[in-house]
């Protein structure tokens, strides 16, 4: 491990400037465009989809979510169903029997209406703070509910956005998940919200990989001082 790579202790860390943050945000626009999916409203479906997507990957993920909405007319349906039944709609997602009490609690907390509209026009540290404080729901999910339905400026940080964000040096090497939210909030234009979870998470797909990033191809190696550390 590169002295880049191993953790710096919080007072020594010294954030990015915004102009090294646009500076990555232009390459990485360059390299994988802006994304132009619109905000689609609908929060109660992120979360639950955000729930399924836990240990599988896309297809399964989706699978799953399908089969939910086909076997339940409603929401109100999910909550009230026995887990089992929600067990067996999403059994095509893997860790079903976790992933249904999850959802039937979740549901059963929010209330009877089922209704996260009102986070549309909210003060963002509400609504993250409502969504955290549902069974099971940590950052990452109640940034994927806040940035995919309504564009607010929340980064969903998954281990693709970790490990490229950490590797360009816009996070601090070592940081919890939960510090690194609040950093990559910070240091995010608000607009840019969307587009920086979506390109950094292409990059770390195809580029930036865990054991053997395919630096020598990477469009933002001479900016990356992880690349320069492996390289030196």
């Amino acid at each position: 491990m590169s002295a880049r790579q191993a953790t710096i202790a919080r007072a020594d860390w010294k954030r990015p400037t915004a102009r090294r943050v646009e500076t990555v945000r232009r390459r990485l626009r360059e390299a994988y465009g802006v994304p132009v999916a619109a905000p689609h409203a609908d929060p109660l479906g992120e979360l639950i989809l955000t729930v399924l997507s836990q240990s599988t990957n896309d297809r399964n993920r989706d699978v799953a979510f399908l089969r939910l909405r086909r076997r339940f007319d409603s929401w109100e349906a999910v909550r009230d169903a026995p887990v089992g039944e929600i067990e067996e709609a999403i059994r095509p997602g893997g860790i079903s029997k976790v992933k249904s009490r999850r959802i039937k609690a979740i549901l059963e907390a929010i209330g009877d209406d089922l209704d996260l509209e009102w986070m549309r026009d909210a003060p963002l540290e509400d609504s993250r703070e409502y969504l955290c404080a549902l069974p099971g729901v940590g950052r990452k999910t109640a940034a994927c509910v806040l940035c995919f339905s309504y564009d607010l400026p929340d980064v969903p940080v998954d281990t693709h956005v970790s490990r490229v964000a950490t590797r360009l040096g816009l996070l601090r090497p070592g940081a919890p998940f939960d510090e690194q939210h609040d950093e990559m909030a910070r240091i995010t234009p608000p607009e840019a919200a969307l587009e920086f979870h979506v390109n950094m998470l292409r990059h770390g797909r195809r580029t930036c990989h865990a054991r053997s990033p395919a630096c020598g191809e990477c469009t933002l190696r001479r900016i990356c001082p992880s690349r320069m550390d492996r390289a030196s």
